[in-house]
């Protein structure tokens, strides 16, 4: 799992976008060494998203696809309100 968590927080936090590195990075940084398996796994997938879905579902300016609104989305949600 450590190999795991070493490649969502490379992925988390070079996106491509300022907006992304902080929303996006800045919770991979606070939390992926806390996650379980199934959250890293669900993770990884939500990282596959481009930065303009995935910033709009954060910031809840569209909602997100059925099969991304998971636990991990609603705890980014949740991160970003500390920023």
């Amino acid at each position: 799992m450590e190999t795991l968590r070493k490649k969502i927080l490379y992925k988390a936090t070079h996106r491509g976008t300022k907006e992304a590195d902080r929303l996006i990075g800045g919770f991979a940084i606070s939390e992926v060494s806390s996650l379980n398996e199934e959250l890293l796994n669900e993770f990884d997938q939500l990282l596959d998203v481009p930065d303009v879905d995935l910033v709009n579902w954060v910031l809840e300016r569209e909602p997100a696809s059925k099969e991304y609104n998971n636990n991990i989305l609603q705890r980014i949600k949740i991160f970003k309100e500390s920023l």
